[in-house]
């Protein structure tokens, strides 16, 4: 037998050591490159495989989607294409279903499956890094899955962009002043960092826009933002979490703490201290919850639906599963008190990822672990263009350096050469051109056109508008 191509992993003889990775976001992405250059040699000589299994073949840079979503940075460029930066690994565009950690077997369908209609694959491994990420915390509040729409996705930024812009035209051509007033509301649900971001860059973008509109006026939008707690933005601190409220309602933003949503059926947005909003747009930014994935595992969670973790980011009582991001419960070894576990940031998750990607490595070649170790440094938002606020070790900044603080960390944050350099220049040529309006609302239905030139029957979502995003 060839022992320099055969190991003996598991109590078993292997011919290579299998590492699956599930998840292609800020934790799957980063662990799967450090896994190929720390594996290099082995990936050479066939001692080792990488698979990566993702929903979508690109990883989305989050933080700059309420930019991609105000025309400030094209889609294409908040995303980063993983075949092109994980060379070396199998990158397999599917969804796994349920994973069996005592057989070492993960169950998932890709497009292939659906269209073969073969059911199901089977695929096994050695080592498990599980990084699913999370998925939208929402409420049973009646008509928000019928009217609501996220922002978690480029598809929901820019389908939300074109929407706002969308609702813009209808307003500006009807003559009945319910539906103009209604076209004009825009509720944003949640006040962390994706509500406050994506309302203050749409807000920004829509009041630009509006002079170009000969009936449109920046006093008839009407932008609320609704918050179930006391305060809004808590990472950057109560004193720029109050100046973020007051920069808010300077620019005629309704802002609604100590509020729920309860209801927005027939386009009617209810809220708790009984206010009533005809609207035609509902933003649900209330949070995120871990992964469904991770309940059909055998592996042990939290009461949060976390994965346990260990501070090597092994998976408790799990031996060879690994995990990190927002899936994982890390215990925060710098905190003062004990108990405290690492926040679901990309912060975290990208420093998460290397050292995840480290151990694997040393388990694979009987080394010795690290162990995660980061102080927080800080938080960084931008409320619009030229306007943030950042709580940056210590040191507290709002309006334009915030701003130009937030541009420059992650710009200094988002993957690979390429996207930095596209970035950067867009940033420049907004600065020296006026901003893109337009509306692309048909990329929703592009088939519409041709179907009815075609004479088919036109798409029925929505009826009203086969063509449109609302």
């Amino acid at each position: 037998m060839d022992k320099r191509k055969r190991r003996v992993r598991h109590g078993m003889v292997k011919e290579r050591a299998r590492i699956l990775v599930v998840g292609g976001g800020y934790v799957g992405m980063y662990t799967a490159l450090r896994l190929q250059r720390n594996l290099k040699g082995e990936l050479r000589r066939g001692e080792a495989e990488i698979t990566v299994v993702t929903p979508d073949a690109y990883m989305t840079y989050q933080p700059f989607l309420p930019e991609a979503a105000a025309g400030s940075i094209s889609p294409r460029h908040v995303v980063v294409p993983l075949r092109r930066v994980l060379g070396q690994c199998d990158v397999v565009v599917g969804e796994v279903r349920a994973i069996d950690h005592t057989t070492r077997t993960a169950t998932l369908t890709t497009l292939a499956t659906d269209e073969e209609r073969t059911g199901a694959r089977r695929l096994t491994y050695d080592e498990l890094v599980l990084a699913p990420g999370s998925v939208s915390r929402t409420l049973p509040v009646p008509g928000l899955a019928d009217h609501g729409v996220g922002f978690k996705t480029v598809e929901e930024a820019i389908g939300l962009r074109n929407h706002v812009l969308e609702q813009m035209d209808i307003a500006s051509s009807t003559r009945d002043p319910a539906l103009r007033d209604a076209a004009l509301t825009f509720v944003f649900v949640g006040g962390g960092y994706a509500g406050v971001e994506a309302l203050g860059e749409l807000e920004d973008m829509a009041r630009y826009a509006a002079r170009y509109y000969h009936n449109v006026t920046p006093e008839d939008l009407k932008w609320i933002l609704v918050e179930a707690s006391g305060r809004i933005l808590p990472e950057v601190g109560e004193e720029l979490g109050r100046y973020t409220v007051t920069e808010l309602r300077r620019r005629n933003i309704d802002v609604r703490l100590d509020t729920r949503l309860e209801s927005c059926a027939d386009r009617v947005a209810v809220l708790s201290d009984g206010s009533r909003f005809p609207t035609r747009t509902v933003v649900w930014t209330a949070g995120v919850k871990p992964h469904p994935l991770l309940a059909a595992t055998d592996l042990p969670l939290d009461d949060r639906g976390r994965l346990t973790c260990t501070a090597h980011l092994s998976v408790d009582g799990a031996p060879h599963a690994w995990a990190a991001g927002d899936a994982a419960a890390v215990p925060d070894v710098t905190a003062p008190e004990p108990g405290r576990y690492c926040a679901p940031n990309a912060q975290h998750a990208v420093r998460q990822a290397r050292v995840l990607g480290d151990n694997v490595t040393h388990a694979l070649r009987g080394e010795p672990l690290d162990t995660y170790a980061h102080r927080y440094a800080g938080s960084v938002a931008s409320l619009g263009f030229h306007k943030g606020v950042a709580h940056v070790y210590g040191r507290k900044l709002k309006g334009y350096p915030a701003w130009f603080m937030h541009r420059a960390y992650h710009l200094s944050r988002v993957p690979t050469v390429n996207r930095k350099a596209r970035v950067l220049a867009e940033w420049v040529i907004a600065g020296l051109f006026k901003r893109e309006i337009v509306s692309l609302g048909s990329l929703e239905h592009p088939r519409a056109e041709f179907e009815l030139a075609a004479g088919g029957k036109p798409s029925q979502e929505p009826p009203h508008n086969p063509k449109g995003s609302s």
